[in-house]
């Protein structure tokens, strides 16, 4: 079955065709993307709405925008982070035999771009490209607690949804839960979006020292109990770190060692 929508498919087309060709007019384009000039432009007419592409000179051609420029450098960090990180994803799983996944944030969201499964019967099922709010689970809250004030405020904000009975939602309870993920680097989810399924999340961070994605390891209650969660997170966090430091990050020195 075919399921492609064939504005979003000509959209696209003509996306495509002004970054393999900047400089083109309107009827250059319309031409190459076999469709008449005046659907042309009203297509090309919200691409620049939501500034994918700029008209430039006269008279007018169209190149691509600042929003196809933030997607590409999204990508590109996402590829080369997922690249990064595959063997030490790899090493962590064969360690713990739980589902390993790396999230990134994509607006108010986490989108899984990595993820290795545990080879037991009974797990917790997900694929990558699996999205989910900021606020719930572990490895959304790593990437909330250290997103700007802006993108805290927006979610606190906002009305939340409750998943599970152990679903965050409380303003004031979640608002605590976000300063002790920062404080501690790590965060831990008990039945969030699926009962009994934990999950214990940190950070992995860029050679800026930004966080770019939180790293986790999630499985049943019956296996990941609380008296190993402090193993599991001290592997989760030296992994981090391992893929941290391939992206070019370097930990601060402590103070007594920096003076």
């Amino acid at each position: 079955m075919d399921y492609t929508v064939a504005s979003v498919d000509t959209a696209l087309t003509l996306l495509s065709l002004v970054g393999e060709c900047p400089g083109l007019g309107v009827t250059e384009l319309a031409q190459r993307a076999g469709l008449n000039k005046s659907r042309a432009f009203r297509l090309l007419a919200t691409l620049e709405q939501h500034r994918w592409v700029v008209r430039e000179g006269s008279p007018v051609t169209y190149v691509l925008g600042a929003q196809a420029l933030v997607l590409g450098v999204a990508g590109h960090e996402q590829v080369n982070l997922v690249k990064v990180a595959h063997r030490h994803l790899q090493a962590l799983n064969r360690a713990l035999n739980e589902n390993i996944q790396l999230r990134v944030r994509d607006g108010l969201e986490s989108l899984c771009v990595a993820r290795v499964e545990s080879t037991h019967e009974l797990r917790v099922h997900g694929v990558v490209g699996n999205r989910r709010p900021l606020y719930v689970g572990a490895s959304g809250r790593v990437l909330l607690a250290f997103a700007s004030d802006d993108v805290r405020a927006q979610v606190l904000g906002r009305p939340r949804k409750r998943y599970t009975a152990g679903t965050l939602i409380e303003r004031d309870e979640l608002a605590a839960e976000l300063l002790n993920v920062r404080r501690q680097d790590c965060a831990v989810s008990f039945g969030e979006l699926a009962p009994e399924a934990v999950s214990v999340a940190v950070p992995v961070r860029d050679a800026s020292g930004e966080v770019i994605a939180s790293l986790s390891a999630s499985g049943p209650s019956s296996r990941m109990t609380r008296a190993l969660l402090p193993d599991i997170s001290s592997r989760l966090s030296t992994c981090a770190a391992e893929i941290s430091t391939a992206l070019g990050y370097q930990a601060p020195l402590p103070e007594a060692l920096s003076a």
